[in-house]
């Protein structure tokens, strides 16, 4: 029986036209697949790793 591929292979690019695309396509959907999009850009967003210099204290804002 055949497996999923759990490792995906994809650039910091690819992962920016993919947001990109879902946002555009967002607009012009039903709501429940708006909602759907809208999870799935919540999950993309919550995989990132953002960078914090080590050496000057953070400011963020």
């Amino acid at each position: 029986m055949s497996r999923f591929n759990e490792h995906f292979e994809l650039s910091v690019e690819d992962m920016e036209l993919i947001e990109s695309a879902l946002h555009q396509s967002k607009a012009h959907q039903p709501e429940p697949v708006t909602r759907r999009i809208h999870d799935l850009l919540g999950r993309l967003h919550n995989q990132k790793i953002f960078y914090r210099p080590k050496s000057a204290p953070y400011v963020g804002g």
